[in-house]
């Protein structure tokens, strides 16, 4: 039961606190290449790319939910921001986008290093809060 907890809470918070603040930096200005919540269709299902995106956060949401589930006090968010922003960071700034053809680390850019540095912490926080919730609610 908990797994699907961490499937739906990194769902959640891939739409809520990943895009949410995704949409700060679209408000001001930032060089983003799609908007938030993108409804472009993906290949290879035609699904949105904002979904594809929100079962990914998922799918992420089980190993990190596993790191950071012992943790207490400060010690938890701060696990839920670091391995959030480190670990789906990591895969998609050196596997996804060299197979998307965009170059390692965004052609090691700091703009988009340091993006999704923090649009993963947010989604890490949003994750370690839906986790709270669902075992307040348990």
């Amino acid at each position: 039961m908990a797994y699907g907890k961490a499937f739906i809470g990194g769902f959640l918070a891939t739409l809520i606190f990943h895009q949410g603040v995704y949409a700060l930096f679209y408000l001001v200005g930032a060089d983003l290449p799609a908007p938030p919540f993108n409804m472009a269709a993906t290949a290879p299902l035609g699904i949105p790319a904002v979904i594809s995106l929100a079962f990914w956060g998922g799918v992420w949401g089980l190993p990190i939910w596993l790191l950071i589930r012992h943790a207490t006090g400060s010690a938890y968010w701060l696990r839920a921001a670091l391995f959030g922003a480190l670990l789906p960071s990591a895969v998609a700034l050196f596997i996804v986008f060299p197979i998307k053809g965009l170059g390692v680390a965004g052609g090691w850019n700091p703009q988009v290093i340091v993006g999704a540095l923090i649009l993963n912490a947010a989604w890490g926080i949003g994750l370690g809060l839906f986790m709270r919730l669902a075992s307040a609610r348990s």
